[in-house]
């Protein structure tokens, strides 16, 4: 947007009296975009800045900013509008479930309760009462939007918002339903079946796809994402798919070697100690995986 705008008032294209004074102010307002500081110091101090900082030229008057200048003559603002009646996706939510070592070793099937927002049951998700229907918005005709008229350094533009009586839906509630007070949603409490699957470790989330809140206008439910915690096992240690356990043995028992019963998650098994063993010999006895039964 700002090469097109630069371009169309360059001095050695423009034959506009005042096209260096708007070049110019097309520089400006680009170097205040394009520098956080800058922008730091329009946001608080307007365009003339502390220091009289940002050019000396047109009104920006009217709340209007440098970003509504090019969204004015190019149709960037209309674009980065969203239509408040499209449907769009609820929003996804995030349980955090706890387990114990084994839990997560062999896997689980929970019911949990998860509080969401659902459509009301009385107005069906309308926010109308019961009976009555919503209204078109007097102030907009129903469009959603308004036009507002401001000053520019380029002249009087008239710029598309969202009307502030609809919150741009173009619709209004007469009479609002006594449930949920014309919001449309209520809360609840929802029952939900998760599985954990055989091998899960510390911190992963499982998704549940469509269990999250209700989406808007028709839209579909967000996901809901449980996070898995595991607690510490007194005996065993997880590395991986690996599970880890310290086994005391005498001195005797390494010098000569011996047979010894090892707890794992699987039942005890009896381990061959070989004569001359070293602390801190490792020995992995058929080794099944943490997500092997």
């Amino acid at each position: 947007a700002y090469r097109r705008l630069a371009k169309k008032y360059h001095p050695d294209v423009s034959k506009e009296e005042n096209a260096i004074e708007k070049f110019k102010e097309v520089q400006e307002a680009y170097e205040v975009l394009s520098d956080d500081q800058k922008r730091a110091q329009y946001d608080q101090f307007g365009h003339a800045g502390p220091n009289q900082g940002f050019g000396g030229g047109g009104d920006f008057g009217g709340g209007f900013g440098f970003e509504d200048i090019f969204s004015s003559f190019f149709g960037g603002g209309g674009g980065r509008r969203r239509d408040p009646n499209a449907p769009r996706q609820g929003a996804d939510l995030q349980y955090q479930v706890t387990l114990e070592f084994e839990e997560a070793i062999f896997g689980k099937e929970l019911n949990v309760e998860i509080p969401v927002e659902d459509p009301c049951d009385t107005c069906k998700g309308s926010g109308a009462k019961p009976g009555t229907s919503k209204e078109t918005c007097k102030h907009c005709s129903g469009s959603g939007q308004v036009s507002v008229e401001q000053n520019t350094p380029f002249g009087r533009i008239v710029n598309r918002q969202a009307c502030g009586h609809c919150s741009g839906t173009g619709q209004m509630i007469k009479e609002k339903c006594t449930t949920c007070h014309g919001s449309g949603k209520v809360r609840k409490r929802k029952k939900i079946n998760v599985k954990i699957p055989a091998g899960i470790d510390n911190g992963q989330q499982i998704r549940v796809s469509g269990k999250g809140e209700a989406g808007v206008n028709g839209g579909p439910a967000g996901d809901l994402y449980v996070v898995v915690h595991v607690r510490n096992h007194e005996f065993f240690e997880r590395e991986g798919d690996h599970i880890i356990c310290e086994m005391p043995i005498t001195f005797a028992q390494m010098a000569l070697g011996a047979e010894v019963e090892v707890p794992t998650v699987h039942g005890k098994v009896k381990l061959k100690i070989p004569a001359g063993t070293q602390t801190g010999t490792e020995f992995p006895p058929k080794r099944k995986r943490c997500s092997e039964r």
